[in-house]
C-alpha cells in the first residue's frame, strides 16, 4: 500500500511538473526573426519566479563608445572604476506578470516635438518641429507595416501608435510619460530630440519602469543616465566628434580650433567631446563663443573668432543658424574650413548658407548613400506614403520602432520582458540606417560617417574612405552573452 502511495504521489509530482516546463519554454509566433540565443534569454526569463533576476549574461565592454586611448581623460592614469563598460541589470519584479486578456491593440508611445510652442527648454520659440514630424512618419510607417503583416501575432490585433507633442516645459515631458505608463498605458515609447527633455523623460521612464528607444537624442549624456530602461538606436556626438577631431588634427594638422555653438544644452554637451579630445592632443580650442538661440546678427561672435586667427572653425547647433553664421563669417572674407554637427545635413542649412555651402563638412550617424537594400526599399515606400523624401530622423525612427516591435513580438505583452529582449540582443540590428550594434550601455555602437556638400549635394565619407587615421582603441574583448555556446540553449 505504501509503494502504490508513493508511486501516486510520484506521478503527481511529475503532472504538476509537465505544464510547468512547458509553461518556461519560448514560443515565438511564425514569420518573426529569432536566433538561438534570443530564444534562450526568453527561456531564462520565463524560469524565474515574481522575485528572482534571470541570468541573461550581461555585456561588458573594453572601451566605452569606441574611444581611443589618447582621448581618455586622467591623463592615461588607470581610474578605479570605469563606467558604461558593463550592462545594468533590471533587479525589480514584474516578468512574471501574466499577458492580460482584455487588450484590443496593442500600443505604443510616441514622443516627439511636432507642434510649435514656447519653452524654456528649448531657449524659447520651440524649433525642432521639422525634425519631430520626420521622426513620427517614420514611426508611423513602421506601425503600418507591422498592422499589414497580421499585427501582434500572438493575438491577431493591431499595433497602435499614441501620440505625445514634446515642445513644452520639462514638467510637461515627464507628465507624458506618466500619462504613458498609468493613464494611457503603453508597452513601450519612442522619443525623443531636445536633450533637456529627454533626460526628464527617462528619469520619469525609470520610476514607471518602462522601455524608451530614444531615436533622435544625440547628446552623449543621454545614454550615460545608466539607466536599463534607456537605448538609443543612432550614432552620438561623442563618437561623430571624435571623428572630427581625428579629421582636423590627425589627418588635417589644424592647429587652431575656433568654435561657435548654440548656447543650449545641446551645443553646450555636443562640443564637450571635441573640446576636451583636442586639449588632450596637446591642440586646445582657442576659443569658443556661444550664441542666443533665433539670433540673426552673429557679429560679436565672428569679431572674436576673427582675433584669434583659426585654422578651423567649428560650428555646433541648429541648421538655420550654421547657414547663416557661415554666410556672415564668408561675407567678412574668413574662408577657414567650416565643420559643423549633423544638424547640418538639411535643406534649411542650405537656404541660409547659399552658395557658401560648398566644401562644408559635418558629422553624420550612418551613410544614406551605403548600398542597403533595406534603406532603399523604405526610401520608395515613405516617398509613396508621405509624397516626401526621408531623412534621418524619419530612417532611425523606422529602425528604432520596428526594435520595439520586434521585442513585443518575441516577449509578449510584458514591460520587464520586452526590456530583456531588446537589452540583451546579441546580433546587431538589420536597420534601413545600417547595422546597429548595440553597446553594453544599449547606445548605438556602429560607425559613424562625415558629410561633405560636393557639387550641390552632400556625399557621405567613411573614417576609411578619407583615410582619417585613428587613435589606439583595446580590442573588443567576447562578452560574457557570446560565450552562451549552442550546448547550453539545448
Amino acid at each position: 500500500m505504501k509503494r502504490i502511495l508513493a508511486l501516486l504521489a510520484g506521478a503527481a509530482l511529475f503532472a504538476a511538473d509537465v505544464p510547468k516546463k512547458a509553461a518556461n519554454e519560448p514560443v515565438v509566433p511564425a514569420g518573426v526573426e529569432v536566433d538561438d540565443h534570443t530564444l534562450e534569454v526568453l527561456r531564462r526569463i520565463n524560469s524565474v519566479g515574481p522575485y528572482e533576476v534571470p541570468d541573461i549574461r550581461l555585456k561588458r565592454d573594453t572601451t566605452y563608445a569606441n574611444t581611443p586611448v589618447d582621448y581618455e581623460p586622467f591623463g592615461k592614469i588607470k581610474p578605479y572604476k570605469e563606467h558604461f563598460l558593463e550592462q545594468m541589470q533590471y533587479y525589480g519584479p514584474g516578468r512574471a506578470i501574466p499577458e492580460p486578456e482584455d487588450v484590443k491593440t496593442v500600443r505604443i508611445g510616441f514622443i516627439g516635438p511636432i507642434m510649435s510652442t514656447v519653452s524654456v527648454a528649448t531657449g524659447g520659440a520651440s524649433h525642432e518641429e521639422p525634425m519631430g514630424i520626420k521622426m513620427l512618419q517614420g514611426a508611423r510607417l513602421a506601425i503600418e507595416e507591422a498592422n499589414a503583416r497580421g499585427g501582434y501575432l500572438r493575438r491577431k490585433i493591431p499595433f497602435e501608435l499614441v501620440v505625445a507633442n514634446d515642445n513644452g516645459l520639462w514638467g510637461s515631458s515627464g507628465n507624458e510619460i506618466v500619462n504613458f505608463a498609468y493613464k494611457n498605458p503603453v508597452w513601450a515609447i519612442l522619443g525623443t530630440i531636445d536633450s533637456a527633455n529627454s533626460h526628464i523623460a527617462i528619469r520619469v521612464a525609470l520610476k514607471a519602469e518602462l522601455v524608451m528607444m530614444n531615436t533622435g537624442d544625440t547628446d552623449p549624456t543621454f545614454i550615460e543616465t545608466n539607466i536599463p530602461w534607456t537605448m538609443r538606436c543612432i550614432g552620438d556626438d561623442r563618437q561623430m566628434g571624435y571623428l572630427m577631431v581625428d579629421y582636423m588634427i590627425r589627418k588635417m594638422d589644424y592647429k587652431r580650433i575656433a568654435i561657435i555653438r548654440s548656447s543650449n544644452r545641446y551645443g553646450r554637451f555636443g562640443v564637450r567631446e571635441i573640446r576636451d579630445s583636442a586639449r588632450r592632443l596637446g591642440r586646445p580650442v582657442v576659443i569658443e563663443m556661444a550664441y542666443r538661440l533665433g539670433q540673426e546678427d552673429y557679429s560679436l561672435q565672428i569679431d572674436r573668432v576673427a582675433e584669434v586667427k583659426p585654422d578651423v572653425i567649428v560650428h555646433w547647433g541648429d541648421a538655420r543658424e550654421a547657414g547663416i553664421i557661415l554666410r556672415q563669417l564668408r561675407e567678412r572674407g574668413m574662408n577657414q574650413p567650416f565643420l559643423a554637427s549633423d544638424r547640418a545635413v538639411s535643406k534649411e542649412f542650405l537656404k541660409y548658407a547659399g552658395n557658401h555651402a560648398e566644401g562644408v563638412i559635418a558629422g553624420y550617424p550612418w551613410n544614406p548613400e551605403a548600398q542597403n537594400p533595406r534603406y532603399a526599399a523604405f526610401r520608395e515606400r515613405f516617398l509613396k506614403r508621405f509624397n516626401d523624401e526621408p531623412e534621418t530622423y524619419a530612417a532611425h525612427a523606422y529602425d528604432g520602432m520596428n526594435m520595439l516591435i520586434w521585442a513585443t513580438q518575441v516577449a509578449g505583452l510584458n514591460r520587464a520582458k520586452i526590456r530583456d529582449i531588446l537589452a540583451t540582443r546579441v546580433k546587431p540590428w538589420p536597420g534601413v540606417t545600417g547595422e546597429i550594434p548595440f553597446s553594453a550601455a544599449l547606445d548605438d555602437a556602429g560607425e559613424v560617417y562625415l558629410a561633405k556638400f560636393e557639387n550641390g549635394r552632400w556625399r557621405y565619407y567613411s573614417r576609411e574612405q578619407m583615410e582619417i587615421p585613428r587613435g589606439y582603441v583595446p580590442p573588443r574583448e567576447r562578452t560574457a552573452r557570446e560565450l552562451l555556446t549552442q550546448a547550453e540553449t539545448k
